[in-house]
């Protein structure tokens, strides 16, 4: 965000609503295949920045991480506090706010283009996230903490990549449906001066 420059109540609100909603599908049981389970947290990532777009989807999953942090058991499997640092999951979840962040810029620049195209276009904000920034650092977190090779960590994160495809179709779809009932939403403008 801009230096000197600061978010409106209504901003605020979004924020913490989707802040919420990164949290409640964190709580939908995970499918176990591994070190990490499978959760739906990637899909209220992409949300938030798909909908909010790129300042206000960061700030809503920084908050999202925040809380949890604190202790409220947001995280996945009800988890919460700094002890989800020493985690395998922990290089997903502190990459939450940047592909928030990524897939709200590239929503913005590619959403200018072909209208009739805009579906392909939040589709591929979302997933190019979720690949340049999402998996590169679980990756880096699965070879710290769990202590093996780049091979190793690729191989338990490409099983997640399926499932960040269809992620990230509903994402796209949901965030086509909000910006047709709010179509100024995305390209909201920048915060006012204090």
């Amino acid at each position: 965000m801009p230096a000197g420059k600061r978010f409106s109540t209504a901003d605020l609100a979004y924020i913490a609503v989707f802040a919420a909603l990164i949290a409640a599908l964190s709580l939908v049981p995970g499918i176990p295949v591994g070190p990490v389970p499978i959760t739906l947290q990637t899909l209220g990532v992409a949300l938030a920045g798909l909908v909010l777009g790129p300042w206000r989807g960061f700030a809503a999953t920084a908050l999202y991480l925040l809380v949890g942090f604190a202790g409220l058991p947001v995280f996945a499997g009800g988890a919460s506090g700094l002890g989800v640092l020493g985690k395998p999951s922990i290089g997903y979840l502190l990459s939450f706010p940047f592909a928030a962040l990524v897939a709200g810029l590239l929503a913005r620049w590619l959403g200018g283009r072909n209208p009739r195209l805009r579906f392909l276009w939040l589709f591929l904000s979302g997933l190019g996230a979720s690949f340049l920034v999402i998996h590169p650092a679980g990756i880096l977190g699965l070879m710290l903490i769990l202590q093996i090779d780049f091979a190793k960590a690729f191989a338990i994160d490409v099983v997640f990549w399926p499932g960040d495809v269809a992620k990230n179709l509903a994402a796209a779809a949901i965030a086509l449906a909000v910006h047709k009932a709010f179509p100024a939403l995305l390209m909201q403008r920048v915060p006012v001066a204090a």
